[in-house]
């Protein structure tokens, strides 16, 4: 699922259909994607704030760093991992496949 967010160097300006255009258009998606929210600071959604005090940064932060942070999800709804940016799908799959 992807949460678009425009706090990280502005990279998402634009509207929720502009952004889904957009990420549709250029990197062929097939997520759902979700309304634009805020991930950190006093505005933060409640998902987040669920997700980052489950499972905060290696250094014990709980703030969002950069686009693409990655939280996996067991299927009983329980914050299993989360994964840094450049953490592909790819490389997260290993840890899909112990959850089955």
């Amino acid at each position: 699922m992807g949460f678009p967010c425009n706090q990280f160097g502005a990279q998402e300006p634009g509207t929720n259909e502009e952004i889904l255009e957009f990420a549709t258009s250029t990197y062929d998606i097939n997520f759902p994607m979700f309304a634009k929210i805020e991930v950190n600071g006093g505005g933060t959604c409640e998902l987040y704030r669920i997700l980052k005090a489950a499972q905060p940064n290696a250094d014990g932060s709980a703030d969002i760093t950069w686009n693409f942070t990655k939280f996996l999800v067991n299927a009983k709804g329980e914050v299993v991992k989360r994964f840094d940016p450049k953490t592909t799908p790819e490389e997260i799959a290993a840890e899909l496949d112990a959850l089955a």
